[in-house]
């Protein structure tokens, strides 16, 4: 994946939301968008990479991480070749650079172990 434009970081105040979305491309030879399982994971400064949320290559099927679990939701529309980050109730603690991420096994398996990454977006919530 050599490139993954990113939609919707920036600043957003404590109990709001925002949508980040990530159309990529320069996939490999034979692969496409839909082959592809997709995910999210961020950042905070300090600190370790951390799991947001993943989705298998159909949409049917998902995952979020404990920290964002009933917050945040993950889909994906494979006819425009974008993966959606829908994150609700933000808090403080949600500050961080978030990336998206594509595997390579259209059924990630947990954990979600991305075989590219994109470019990582800022999100600050302000308290």
């Amino acid at each position: 994946m050599s490139s993954c434009r990113r939609l919707g970081g920036g600043l957003v105040q404590a109990g709001g939301s925002l949508r980040l979305s990530c159309t990529a491309s320069g996939f490999p030879r034979g692969f496409s968008f839909s082959s592809y399982s997709m995910g999210w994971f961020r950042q905070a400064p300090g600190k370790e990479r951390e799991f947001v949320a993943a989705v298998i290559w159909s949409g049917t099927r998902s995952s979020t991480g404990d920290s964002v679990k009933g917050r945040f939701s993950i889909s994906r529309d494979n006819a425009k070749g974008t993966v959606f980050l829908q994150m609700n109730n933000l808090k403080p603690e949600d500050t961080a650079v978030y990336y998206c991420a594509a595997d390579r096994n259209p059924y990630y398996e947990t954990p979600f172990s991305p075989t590219y990454w994109g470019q990582g977006t800022l999100v600050t919530v302000s308290s």
